[in-house]
């Protein structure tokens, strides 16, 4: 095969060309019009940005320094030239886990330009786009592992992200997803440091990785420039600081955030001594026989502390062996309305069921109960609970059946539910080994719900069907320990439990009672909503402390609970200012540092509004004075949860919305609403609440 150069395949060409010239003396053509320009021999580039994306290409640490090497690009993806901002930091691996001493005794940081560049630190543009980034350190050596965080820009070129462009293995057992199961998106929050929020070189968040930088493994020493960065160590922030939570989480159930095994011996290192301290016996729980067992075991600390500790491996256990079954309601010819109530061992080949009353003897089941309930069958809700409170009787069956009888149901005509169809729900509740008689919070609970029947007892072939749009793990990714949250009710299946009382059509307050001397002054008192006295049942009723308007129902009610205005408030304190002055502060539980916008925590599918049954539910809870007789249409409902300000209301009441109007009959649940709300906001719609709120991971 012959090899033409470059000249000789151009003679070759003109001679082509030639040749064909001489076939022909025709006139010449019209001239083309001229042409796009070329795209030039290189990529465009630019000198400012609003976005600036790192493509990071590689580090080398070396004894004294770290280089990197990297390229910038602007939101358009053109290369940008002229940076002359960068900063790293290396928090360095030790015997003691990750640490970075202020002092740069131990990892380090540099910083090349800015208001005060580090002595030596170098940043060089290798070509359009592409820089090195020298970073002297003087602590560091060749073998140093550690994790590094790179930031560039400033000025015309935008600051990127924080990105984490190397991690030892095994930095930690957590990670960014059981963190954002609760936080979501922290960089979008306006929670403390919302801002330090970590990449990596992948472009997906690395959320512990960029908080382990400053929140070292190592705490800082008193001095404030050795030992570690910061007071608070990762795993301080992890086991003490998330201790806020005001109900039902524990620390001790390591699984919540610790996907890979735990497995630290040493009972003063990292982890262990953030609990179990002098100080914190109280909390710890723990014998001087375990400790010695713990410090030589080579057992997964998850384990240990969910098995021998807290008993939540116990408590899942049971949940799994056992279940219930709920009758509808039946006449009884010898004990009024009655409704059955079964509990099986689902541990062995097939089920066995267990006998109630004896095992109720013994003290292993402490609560077995049972309710009747109007049941709209067009919108598929709980309208009232037509038996009388402490009307009821048990009787034992000879299959260890319990039969829960009421004398009658309050159903009749002129209730406004001598139409409705009937349902029922029960409730047993297991003793575990750490069970406690406090008003139902402990135990392993089971909720039943059963089929629906006309208001003659007959079967319309119906399961019970609630409307009930939550993620089944949705509380228990926060409330983590196994129990109940009150009476007896579980936050299993996304709470389902919680709606055979919190319904559309029982009147609950769902509000927190606070002491009396719950805020340091009435004024803040007052600020906070908390103006309804909490009376007690005697007679006459005396006060025991101050409520806030919460939310009707359940979805209003868990809404308010976690993002209203009031709930998340447990009353204030005089704290002293850096000034030596006080100044007056609420206290709050840890739902406050929850960014409500992030629906997708308990509402992964979405919402859809047109679905949301166009019925009254009764809302004393969310009224100002906390008296019952008032409604609110439902979808208003929710939205005041969160949405309660002067405009928010206005908005909702001039679109068709009621908040807490007098009931207009006693057939209220049968009243359809004028609220238009889906019109414009349901998902999808111009102003759909998916605009507004997020809804996907």
């Amino acid at each position: 095969m012959k090899n033409l150069t470059k000249c000789k395949l151009a003679f070759v060409v003109a001679a082509a060309m030639g040749i064909a010239g001489c076939g022909s003396d025709g006139k010449d053509g019209q001239d083309g019009a001229p042409g796009e320009p070329g795209p030039g021999p290189n990529p465009p580039v630019v000198e400012t940005s609003e976005v600036t994306n790192v493509e990071f290409i590689s580090h080398m640490v070396e004894e004294g320094q770290v280089t990197l090497e990297f390229e910038i690009t602007d939101e358009d993806g053109a290369l940008i030239n002229g940076l002359e901002n960068a900063a790293v930091y290396l928090a360095a691996m030790t015997e003691m886990g990750i640490q970075r001493a202020r002092d740069g005794s131990v990892g380090g940081s540099a910083t090349a330009g800015g208001d005060e560049p580090t002595e030596g630190a170098t940043l060089t543009m290798l070509d359009d786009g592409r820089y090195e980034f020298v970073a002297p350190m003087s602590a560091v050596q060749a073998d140093t592992e550690g994790l590094i965080r790179l930031q560039v820009g400033g000025g015309d070129i935008a600051t990127s992200p924080y990105i984490i462009v190397n991690k030892p293995e095994m930095t930690h057992t957590t990670t960014t997803e059981t963190c954002y199961s609760c936080h979501v998106d922290y960089a979008t929050s306006d929670i403390k440091h919302s801002k330090y929020v970590a990449l990596n070189t992948d472009g997906e968040v690395d959320f512990v990785g960029g908080c382990m930088v400053c929140h070292n493994n190592v705490a800082k020493n008193e001095d404030g420039q050795t030992g570690g960065y910061a007071s608070n160590t990762m795993q301080k922030l992890g086991h003490i600081n998330h201790q806020k939570f005001e109900k039902d989480f524990t620390p001790v159930n390591c699984y919540t955030c610790h996907v890979e095994p735990v497995m630290n011996k040493e009972w003063d290192g990292n982890g262990c001594s953030d609990c179990h301290t002098d100080t914190m016996n109280s909390l710890a729980k723990v014998s001087s026989n375990k400790v010695s067992a713990l410090s030589s075991s080579s057992s997964d600390i998850r384990e240990v502390h969910a098995q021998k500790v807290a008993g939540i491996t116990e408590r899942k256990t049971m949940r799994k062996n056992y279940y219930t079954e709920t009758s509808a309601v039946y006449q009884d010819d010898e004990h009024g309305y009655c409704v059955d109530v079964k509990l099986f061992d689902n541990s062995g080949d097939s089920a066995v069921q267990l006998n109630i009353g004896e095992m109720y003897e013994a003290h292993t089941v402490t609560y077995a109960g049972a309710y009747v309930n109007a049941y709209d069958n067009e919108t598929d809700s709980i309208v009232a609970r037509v038996i009388g409170h402490g009307a009821e009787s048990y009787v034992e069956r000879p299959d260890g059946t319990r039969s829960v009888c009421y004398p009658e149901l309050l159903n009749g005509p002129g209730t406004g539910y001598e139409d409705a169809h009937l349902t029922t729900s029960s409730r047993v509740t297991l003793a575990d080994s750490n069970w406690e008689d406090d008003d139902g919070k402990f135990g392993v609970s089971f909720t039943g719900f059963s089929e629906v029947v006309d208001n003659t007892f007959t079967a319309i072939d119906k399961e019970f069907s609630r409307r009930h749009n939550v993620d089944a793990d949705s509380c228990t990714t926060c409330h983590n320990n196994e129990t109940n949250y009150h009476k007896n009710g579980s936050y299993n299946t996304g709470g389902e439990s919680c709606i055979a009382c919190h319904n559309n059509g029982q009147d609950r307050a769902g509000a927190r009672t606070v002491a009396m001397d719950a805020f340091a002054t009435d004024e803040k008192r007052i600020e906070a909503g908390y103006t309804i006295p909490a009376m007690d049942r005697s007679t006459p009723p005396v006060q025991t402390g101050w409520k806030a308007p919460s939310g009707a129902g359940f979805g209003p009610l868990i809404h308010a609970w976690h993002w209203g205005m009031s709930q998340p408030i447990t009353g204030s304190e005089m704290v002293e200012q850096r000034d030596g002055t006080f100044e007056e502060e609420l206290t709050t539980n840890s739902a406050i540092n929850l960014n409500g916008d992030n629906c997708v925590s308990c509402h992964s599918n979405g919402i859809d509004l047109s679905l949301v049954p166009n019925r009254y539910m009764k809302s004393k809870a969310s009224s100002d004075d906390g008296v019952a007789g008032v409604v609110s249409s439902p979808i208003s409902a929710n939205c005041l949860s969160c949405h309660y300000e002067e405009s928010d209301i206005s908005h909702m009441e001039s679109n068709g919305g009621d908040l807490n109007i007098t009931t207009p009959s006693t057939e209220w649940h049968t009243i359809p609403t004028a609220e238009s709300c889906a019109t414009c906001h349901d998902t999808g719609k111009s102003f759909g609440i998916d605009k507004y709120h997020n809804f996907e991971r």
